[in-house]
């Protein structure tokens, strides 16, 4: 699952993954990153189809890797036409997901989480301070075997550029990786899921 901001990334690791044999369906949001060879891709335009997506997706895989930077806030009302530019300030409302009954944005990694059972599912976490804490819980609230840590205090490192610094965090420990290009992070999480498909 990837989305513009995570795209490079998410891309890279679909490649891999097919490049190595595997079926890999890409649901992705908006973007003009090309297709990587072997991939099926699934594009979509909001969370709530990223969601019906990524859930129908999985019940028909082995694992998952998350890696959408889906938001966690929704504008408190939606336009139903262009707004034009005027004089003065526009300001949008934002709300929790969780506080609004209409049209919340589910928590698509959490869900799948939730229903893995022994299927393997790896998440990314992009994180600015308490890097590992913040990590760790989300690797146990969202049931994730591991995550893979940004920190954007890392020069090189995020969803920007062609370069990323990442650490593995499990419960069996953490692995930090140097700076590398990001189509080399990607073989070293294939890597990584490779071993612990084969444990």
């Amino acid at each position: 699952i990837s989305n513009h901001s995570s795209g490079k990334m998410g891309y890279a690791i679909a490649g891999e993954l097919a490049a190595r044999g595997a079926e890999v369906t890409l649901v992705t949001g908006r973007t003009a990153l090309p297709t990587p060879a072997g991939v099926t891709r699934c594009d979509v335009l909001s969370a709530e189809e990223m969601y019906r997506a990524a859930t129908a997706a999985f019940n028909r895989a082995d694992g998952a890797v998350m890696c959408a930077a889906v938001a966690d806030y929704t504008p408190e009302t939606c336009a139903d036409r262009k707004l034009k530019k005027g004089d003065g300030e526009l300001t949008i409302r934002l709300r929790r997901t969780k506080d609004i009954a209409l049209q919340p944005t589910r928590d698509i990694a959490a869900a799948i989480g939730a229903v893995k059972g022994t299927r393997l599912v790896a998440g990314f976490a992009l994180e600015t301070d308490d890097e590992e804490a913040h990590a760790r819980e989300k690797l146990r609230r969202k049931h994730f075997d591991f995550v893979v840590l940004n920190s954007l205090r890392d020069a090189g490192a995020g969803f920007r550029g062609d370069t990323n610094k990442v650490t593995f965090v499990s419960e069996s420990g953490n692995e930090p990786l140097p700076l590398l290009a990001k189509r080399e992070v990607a073989a070293r999480i294939a890597d990584k899921i490779e071993t612990l498909i084969n444990e």
